[in-house]
């Protein structure tokens, strides 16, 4: 019996924890060499864990939801005998990727052949899918065995399981818990709400609990709520892990180390309105999403034309700023796990058309909650669309190593002046509000103004954009 340790690697960039979101096999299972065992949340994305190993899973040494250092032993596997190769165990273990090589995007240098079995990060390449569970062995031993070799402290309430999990019972005695199958973001969401999805009746395809099913239930018309994790009965504690810590450390970083100035402008945006009404009529973007947004980024990018400053970084070890002759745009998305700003990367090559393919592509995974690591390193500059929240403006915080962003507010009819002399009138317009959030540090009042006013201007009059 040869029984090996896997150690939670360093999943790019540096990353010190993660969280065990769920377990793919459980104490007993057989498992092959690129099987995926665990998935693990960082502060930048969920990861799919391969085994480097073919063996039979002894113990698992973290309980789902906990966070656990780099290099801490999460599974024994055993081997009997038999170990993969180290060189070809090390091209198991995943890592975030590079702009040189992203896994599964064509063209990229990352495309696996299509008869490899490869580890794939979570939002890349195709998915293998099964109807069945793991091969458990048969072997009595290994049964007798399951529960004592599995070395995870219990679990409070079923609520706090953040994916999909097997009850082990303490006492052999007892009956075996069921499987509750639901997916992370409505595990999440049962977890917010209170609601123990152990209770609920599952009404979603193969047996799932539904997001549906959560919310009845937290709308009465369903199970009861759980009880939360409270001190006292006034006052919940939600631990601070995974997007939500990595956000609060780089938004104090970022608000104590770059000295920011706001500034606003409200303008007309009928052209514009009147203008998305037409594109998205054309036959070439019958099958796109063509918002408001998608115009507003493309004046971002052609305003940054002129003024380059706001698509930069402060070296402060180099004692450089640094222009980037690339646009990386970032696009602030709420999701359940968290606020995260993925970004679409050379945005200011691409056509009106593929900028809306990009922004929806973007978003759309992004509340899947399936955003790949690479989407989320690499930005130069970003807007948030706080309108789809009914907000007309905000101070938005500049993500560290940005020099600007831009909050995008709600587009309401209010009533404008418009014509001149004896032309002048009130005429119902569609009006929004721009804030535009900047480093003084290298962006100066007269370059941020005068970007903030390009924007604006090519919103209120886009044929602009052809000068």
């Amino acid at each position: 019996m040869t029984v090996e340790q896997f150690k939670l690697p360093d999943l790019g960039e540096g990353l010190t924890e993660g969280d065990i979101l769920k377990w793919m096999v459980s104490v007993g299972d057989t498992v092959d060499v690129n099987d995926t065992i665990a998935e693990v949340e960082t502060v930048k994305a969920a990861v799919e864990l391969p085994s480097p190993w073919a063996g039979v899973v002894t113990a698992l040494h973290a309980a789902e939801g906990e966070t656990v250092p780099v290099g801490t032993p999460i599974i024994s596997i055993d081997t009997g005998g038999t170990e993969v190769p180290s060189a070809a165990r090390d091209d198991l273990v995943p890592s975030l990727p590079t702009d040189d090589a992203v896994p599964g995007i064509p063209g990229e240098g990352g495309l696996p052949p299509a008869e490899e079995k490869q580890m794939t990060l979570v939002g890349y390449g195709p998915r293998e899918e099964t109807g069945s569970r793991r091969r458990r062995r048969s072997s009595p031993v290994a049964a007798a065995g399951a529960h004592t070799a599995f070395n995870l402290p219990p679990s409070p309430s079923a609520h706090q399981t953040p994916d999909l999990t097997e009850a082990e019972p303490a006492d052999s005695a007892r009956p075996a818990a069921h499987r509750v199958l639901a997916k992370p973001p409505v595990r999440k969401l049962a977890k917010s709400l209170g609601i123990d999805l152990a209770v609920l009746t599952p009404t979603g395809p193969n047996g799932t609990i539904s997001r549906e099913d959560v919310q009845s239930a937290a709308d009465g018309g369903g199970a009861p709520r759980s009880a939360p994790v409270a001190r006292g009965a006034r006052e919940t504690r939600i631990p601070v892990k995974g997007v939500r810590k990595h956000t609060a450390a780089a938004m104090v970083a970022s608000a104590f180390t770059a000295p920011h100035v706001t500034e606003f402008v409200t303008c007309d945006v009928t052209a514009t309105m009147e203008l998305r009404d037409r594109v998205a009529a054309r036959r070439e973007f019958r099958d796109v999403k063509v918002s408001p947004l998608l115009f507003v980024a493309k004046a971002v990018l052609l305003a940054m034309r002129r003024t380059p400053e706001l698509n930069a970084t402060w070296d402060e070890a180099a004692g450089e700023i640094v222009l980037k002759h690339y646009v990386n745009l970032g696009i602030a998305a709420a999701t359940e796990r968290g606020l995260i700003v993925p970004n679409v990367k050379d945005a200011d090559q691409l056509s009106l058309r593929e900028l809306a393919e990009a922004l929806t592509a973007l978003t759309d995974t992004a509340r899947s909650g399936r955003t790949p690591p690479s989407d989320m390193t690499g930005g130069t500059f970003t807007i948030t669309n706080v309108g789809v929240f009914g907000v007309d403006t905000g101070t938005p915080i500049l993500n560290p190593g940005e020099s600007g962003i831009l909050a995008f507010g709600a587009i309401r009819r209010m009533p404008w002046v418009v014509g001149t002399g004896e032309d002048e009138r009130i005429e119902p317009r569609w009006v929004t509000q721009l804030g535009l959030s900047f480093d003084h540090r290298l962006v100066d009042g007269q370059q941020g103004s005068q970007f903030l006013s390009d924007v604006a201007q090519m919103l209120s009059d886009p044929g602009l954009a052809l000068l």
